[in-house]
């Protein structure tokens, strides 16, 4: 399967200098689970389950994949905001969160719910942070040392890159 397909808006890329591209992720950052909402929308039980591409996830446990995500990294934004030294943040084994049956459930509504949730959260913290923030530290376990808006720009892009995913899918399909 090509990259195309599995990295539809391509491979995440941190840009710099990163206060050119911050005010747009922040906006994305905002609007990343009506458009989620929008790419599920309508989908029979057995498309959610259908695989968006050959080895795959199903559009199921991309949903639940992305709201846990955001769940787990939010937490990382707070370590680097009042730790003096943030520790390391362990990363999710996703590939095997993605197998539990939770993850396979077609009942997307929590999982929508609470990534609306994490993201108006997270959307709040982003505007009232300071350039002296965005450029506070953290450890993460596969990528080391990086910034808050390293973090920015990663949940920005993962939200895309994941909803990008499904509306290929529908595309292709002609859903």
């Amino acid at each position: 399967m090509s990259d195309e397909v599995r990295f539809p808006v391509g491979p995440f890329a941190f840009s710099e200098p990163a206060e050119r591209v911050r005010a747009a992720c922040i906006r994305r950052f905002a609007e990343a689970p009506a458009a989620l909402r929008r790419a599920v929308e309508g989908l029979s039980d057995a498309q959610l389950a259908s695989a968006y591409r050959p080895g795959g996830w199903t559009i199921a446990q991309v949903v639940h994949h992305v709201a846990e995500s955001d769940a787990n990294a939010y937490p990382r934004l707070k370590y680097a905001l009042t730790e003096p030294t943030p520790p390391a943040v362990m990363v999710a084994p996703q590939e095997l969160w993605a197998e539990l049956a939770d993850a396979k459930s077609l009942e997307l509504e929590p999982s929508l719910a609470m990534f609306d949730a994490i993201r108006g959260r997270w959307a709040q913290a982003w505007e009232t942070l300071s350039d002296q923030d965005f450029r506070k530290q953290w450890r993460h376990s596969r990528f080391g040392l990086v910034t808050v808006d390293f973090l920015l720009q990663q949940y920005d892009w993962h939200a895309r890159h994941h909803t990008a995913q499904i509306t290929a899918h529908r595309a292709r399909n002609g859903w």
